[in-house]
């Protein structure tokens, strides 16, 4: 049935301004907005809906990943641009926040909604 759809997935916040500024601006990713609900155009073709929910609880677990080259570059990138990365007491994490040997390098950070994100190096 569903075989031929080009399924998404999607995520809400508590204030969709704030989230396109976020992935727009600090992310650096396309952005387009309809109907109060904003669409990241992320590369592969794979549209992301944020919408807005009123009494929003931030996601306990990562929403979106971010597959790069390298996590240190990214990790220092997105440090410059003001992003804060989280730190977990169950997980061994470097000075920047990057955990290695438990899977891929991943380091986590958070969008302004408080849901939890992730650049990492896969395999």
């Amino acid at each position: 049935m569903f075989t031929d759809t080009k399924a998404f997935s999607g995520f809400a916040v508590d204030d969709v301004e704030k989230a396109r500024a976020f992935y727009e601006g600090t992310l650096g990713l396309k952005t387009s907005e309809e109907y109060g609900i904003l669409t990241l155009h992320i590369a592969g073709d794979r549209p992301t809906i944020v919408y807005p929910r009123p009494n929003h609880v931030p996601a306990e677990y990562t929403i979106l990943n971010f597959p790069v080259d390298d996590v240190e570059a990214a990790v220092d990138e997105l440090t410059a641009r003001g992003v804060e990365f989280e730190r977990y007491e169950e997980f061994d994490q470097d000075e920047r926040g990057i955990m290695r040997g438990e899977g891929p390098p991943i380091a986590w950070f958070k969008d302004p909604a408080g849901n939890v994100l992730s650049v990492l190096k896969p395999d």
